[in-house]
């Protein structure tokens, strides 16, 4: 790396970090359903919480006119109110934040050109896919203050991928700036690791699916799923026609992602095979590794969040584990690539 790029690279794994931090509390805020408790958007004066009883009552009477506490939460105490408005809060605030850290630092590096063309064109994509990670959070909470007090869970899928994506292109920026010098590659492995990846978003959009449509508390058993069946019949007759099931039906879209869970544990497997029968760096062998490890960790923790229906702490600590994965698969293919 060279020594002027540390700066940018410092900046680069700093929203890293914070892009890593927001998706836990975006989980925690999903998974303690406070997503709808602030059903307005003011950009400025919303990072700043009520302060006061009076606004408190006035943020609770706002909440009231919405379906989630007519339908669900009726009859709901000011305090229960106060800690499921703290979440979503601080899920926004953070969001807030993680703009602030690229904007000013990008501005900065740029008036001291410490950024080649290369890098500014990829900071401005950055950049676009935060402003549209940020659109989305709120176009995900407005399908839930309409009808059904309940967030889309497509919208929360586009919402937690784009998320995934940003954190994967941010790290795939700062790598290309910790690892400048181009090497020989195996075209063959390298476009297999992409298939592989492309398979993990996948899995992920399916993991937000699942998390969307409160899948994860129906068929709490494994290997199988209820009444020990490998594929259940209500997999394919909870919606018509019968393709909606993989997409709109808790029971279809369970089965998908336990499905493709030996999917992604095939291809890493594959992906180790293939990688040690040729001469590997010392970061390529700590690739393929890490993805061994961290796979069989996600794994396990897939099937325990199941049969102990998503606790909250282990709900949150599997979508942990799909980040890390993704960071992981990313360095690897990284490390493949260039």
């Amino acid at each position: 790396m060279k020594k002027d790029n540390k700066a940018v690279v410092y900046w680069l794994l700093i929203g890293c970090v914070l892009i890593f931090i927001m998706v836990i509390v975006g989980g925690i805020t999903r998974l303690t359903h406070s997503g709808l408790s602030i059903s307005n958007y003011k950009l400025i004066s919303g990072t700043i919480p009520p302060m006061n009883e009076v606004e408190w009552n006035e943020a609770f009477e706002l909440y009231k006119q919405y379906p989630e506490y007519q339908k669900l939460n009726y009859g709901m105490s000011l305090e229960d109110f106060k800690d499921i408005y703290f979440w979503e809060w601080i899920h926004r605030v953070i969001g807030r934040f993680i703009g602030l850290v690229f904007i000013i630092p990008f501005v900065y590096f740029l008036i001291k050109k410490r950024l080649s063309k290369s890098t500014i064109k990829k900071a401005i994509v950055l950049l676009i896919m935060g402003g549209f990670q940020g659109f989305l959070g709120w176009y995900m909470v407005k399908s839930g203050l309409v009808d059904r007090p309940d967030v889309s869970h497509y919208r929360l899928a586009a919402h937690l991928t784009t998320a995934f994506l940003t954190f994967a292109y941010t790290f795939w920026v700062a790598l290309d700036l910790i690892f400048p010098n181009k090497k020989t590659i195996d075209k063959k492995l390298r476009n297999f690791i992409r298939i592989g990846l492309v398979v993990l978003v996948i899995q992920i959009i399916y993991g937000a699916f699942v998390a969307g449509l409160d899948a994860g508390w129906i068929h709490n058993h494994w290997p199988f799923m209820n009444e020990g069946k490998l594929m259940h019949e209500t997999v394919y007759i909870e919606q018509s026609p019968t393709y909606l099931n993989f997409i709109e039906g808790k029971s279809g879209v369970q089965f998908v992602h336990r499905t493709l869970a030996y999917v992604v544990v095939i291809f890493i497997l594959a992906i180790w095979y293939k990688a040690t029968r040729q001469d590997m760096t010392l970061l390529q062998k700590r690739g393929v590794n890490s993805l061994l490890i961290i796979v069989g960790f996600q794994f396990l923790l897939g099937v325990l969040t199941l049969l102990l229906a998503v606790p909250v702490w282990l709900g949150v600590l599997h979508q942990v584990g799909a980040f890390i994965l993704l960071s992981s698969m990313v360095f690897t293919l990284h490390r493949f690539s260039k």
